[in-house]
């Protein structure tokens, strides 16, 4: 689309964003029931056009990693399907009682959660993050502006035709989502302050760093998944080696999947032999210390390894002295986004969950718990690792923003000011009290 058109498109979004946010619940709720039986009933559709995206990015020699984000077969599918419905049971985050304040009486002042207003999401690959956008933003009132990657070009425009599709038969309507597919119209996006409110971008580390310096729209995401977990010397190593290999293998290519694992001297010899047999079963490709070359056959440390995000079936192994060490290199390497620490000693799994400064913090599990579904946030927009309202998995609150409601009795401020002034109550409320 020229600029003008995308311009004119993302006016007519913002309009009818309004409206999305004045909507029911049950409006809502039933437009994302009609779009996962929707899914359902295109679905023949959808997978020819994921199957022309895959045999395109074959073809130009893709990166395995990027390939399999691109999949969007029948369990993918299934996932986003479920997301939608778990989506649409949650509570209604539109109109909460933030917080409830008599500043005198007849004078009631509420905080009251309400949409952002249009969100701006730019990803690469994985077309089911579409779908779990478009079910966040709709049951947070948020309009949507979708830009994908060219590599998932035709199931991005299947996925977007079948949701508008069923948006027809809503009173809602089909006009808060807009599917952008030109890569000149990213730029259109990042200059669209006052149109656009918060951008969101999935992707490599480079890509979220170009949206970050080109724009002056709030950007809310993380430009790395440099993920650690750090098996102690309390730790119960059975348990270490079973989360470790679900970490680095049950989805190499999230971004929550760990890059380094780091192991305290004292158990080093028992736990890395043991942990590299079972990396053997699906054929990790090791990069170790000097220690850890002395115990199993991998490839040598080089300067940088520890700060690459290898989104494979690759990781680094690193032996530490001490827990502080091994806080020490997560502070340096890591990206803030998840790491773990694999321990029986419950002070030291406390001070890791307190030291770490990273938005997912776990202890006796696997980094791949880092995820909206899985949190029970029916699904998430994307992780953020800045430290605002918004940190780790991004599902329906932080879509949400707030206004603050007074409401009075024709009070006046020169009453509360003065040498003769009126003192406020200042009393706080329960959520549910009703103001006197």
């Amino acid at each position: 689309m020229e600029d003008h058109i995308v311009q004119d498109s993302i006016y007519i979004l913002k309009q009818s964003s309004t409206r999305l946010c004045k909507s029911s619940r049950e409006q809502r709720d039933s437009l994302l029931l009609a779009i996962a039986q929707g899914l359902l009933n295109d679905w023949s559709d959808i997978s020819q056009a994921n199957l022309l995206d895959l045999e395109i990015a074959r073809k130009e020699g893709q990166q395995e990693a990027l390939v399999k984000r691109l999949v969007f077969d029948e369990e993918k599918r299934n996932g986003v399907i479920e997301g939608l419905k778990q989506v649409a049971a949650l509570e209604d985050p539109i109109g909460k009682i933030l917080e409830r304040r008599l500043l005198d009486t007849s004078l009631l002042l509420e905080k009251v959660s309400f949409p952002i207003g249009v969100i701006g999401m730019i990803f690469e690959a994985r077309p089911d993050a579409l779908v779990q956008i478009v079910s966040l933003c709709l049951k947070s009132g948020n309009g949507i502006i979708l830009k994908g990657g060219k590599e998932a070009v035709h199931t991005n425009v299947a996925l977007a035709a079948s949701i508008q599709k069923s948006a027809l038969s809503s009173p809602l309507g089909k006009d808060w989502l807009l599917l952008l597919t030109s890569h000149s119209e990213v730029d259109t996006m990042l200059g669209m302050n006052g149109q656009i409110d918060l951008l969101i971008p999935r992707g490599s580390n480079a890509f979220v760093r170009y949206v970050m310096e080109h724009t002056s729209i709030p950007v809310l995401g993380h430009a790395a998944g440099i993920c650690h977990m750090y098996v102690d010397k309390d730790a119960d190593l059975a348990m270490a080696v079973d989360c470790a290999f679900d970490a680095k293998t049950q989805y190499p290519a999230a971004c929550n999947s760990i890059e380094t694992l780091l192991v305290h001297k004292q158990v080093a010899a028992t736990f890395i032999p043991l942990v590299a047999k079972k990396m053997e079963e699906k054929k990790v490709i090791l990069h170790g210390d000097s220690f850890t070359q002395s115990l199993i056959d991998c490839i040598a440390y080089a300067q940088g390894d520890y700060d690459k995000e290898y989104l494979a079936l690759e990781m680094n192994i690193k032996v530490v002295e001490s827990f502080r060490e091994a806080l020490d290199h997560i502070a340096e390497h890591g990206s803030h986004h998840t790491d773990a620490i694999i321990t029986e000693n419950k002070t030291v799994a406390k001070e890791f969950q307190l030291e770490v400064d990273s938005a997912d913090v776990f202890v006796n599990c696997s980094t791949r718990f880092s995820d909206g579904f899985r949190f029970g946030l029916g699904a998430e927009v994307g992780i953020s690792t800045a430290k605002i309202h918004a940190r780790g998995p991004v599902g329906l609150s932080g879509l949400m923003s707030s206004k603050w409601l007074l409401q009075g009795n024709g009070q006046v401020v020169s009453s509360y000011s003065g040498p003769h002034a009126k003192p406020f109550l200042h009393i706080d409320l329960d959520k549910g009290e009703n103001a006197k």
